[in-house]
């Protein structure tokens, strides 16, 4: 027990802005980390919600309540999937061969790529929240249905030899208790919810494009794609939110 305790903390420390009063790291349970990621998605996804509600409260004009919610999920991440969209971005976009691609990568420089990736990406997030109107709890499950998905995919697919994840243990018990906890949030979202449930869904088909998107392309899994697809994910569920 004390060791997925640990692994809560430092996922917490890693994947959230939020201060944690539990700083450590413990190596031998670093393998247990990505078992808490759906956990701490939803602890964001409450805090989202509630912004929602006070914004409701509040009666703020539309164009600020598209920029509280739209800004929110950037700045409680520390804007971490945000610099994984970028690097993707780049790298995928450039139409280079494999090596340089995965050399754009990692390079800390940022190129016009994902300049003009990550200004749609705002642009198309804040527009979408701006117009939404519906049901502010399905808010609580898109964070942690994205997280379950970054979680699978660091799980099962190849790793590439330069990720942190190359070398980790990866228990094929955590997949049967991330598709349970995700069947959880789907099913939880469509009986609270109702039709707003499938904001989740649209979210799962946004991250599934994107994960194949950028796995094919750089033939291999790391921690920037899952942002990647994390990013993206989360806008097509945003983009259903609208729409519904």
């Amino acid at each position: 027990m004390k060791r997925y305790l640990h692994a809560f903390a430092m996922c917490q420390s890693m994947f959230c802005a939020i201060p944690c009063p539990w700083k450590l790291w413990d190596a031998e349970a670093r393998d247990k980390m990505l078992l808490f990621l759906p956990i701490v998605g939803l602890e964001m996804g409450i805090l989202w919600a509630l912004l929602g509600y006070l914004i409701q409260w509040l009666v703020l004009p539309t164009l600020v309540r598209g920029l509280l919610l739209s800004a929110y999920p950037y700045f409680v991440t520390g804007f971490l999937h945000l610099d994984g969209f970028m690097d993707v971005t780049d790298a995928v976009k450039s139409c280079r061969d494999l090596e340089r691609r995965r050399e754009i990568l990692k390079d800390s420089h940022v190129g016009s790529f994902a300049v003009i990736g990550v200004c749609l990406l705002v642009l198309a997030q804040f527009s979408l929240f701006a117009s939404a109107d519906g049901d502010i709890r399905v808010l609580i499950f898109l964070p942690a249905v994205s997280r379950c998905g970054s979680a699978l995919a660091v799980t099962v697919l190849k790793p590439m030899s330069t990720s942190q994840y190359a070398q980790q243990k990866k228990p094929k018990s955590h997949v049967v208790i991330v598709l349970g906890m995700l069947c959880l949030f789907i099913v939880a979202g469509f009986l609270i919810c109702g039709r707003y449930g499938f904001v989740l869904l649209g979210c799962l088909a946004g991250y599934g494009i994107a994960l194949r998107r950028g796995y094919r392309s750089l033939q291999g899994m790391n921690g920037d794609i899952a942002g990647y697809a994390l990013t993206i994910g989360e806008l097509c569920g945003a983009a259903v939110y609208a729409l519904l």
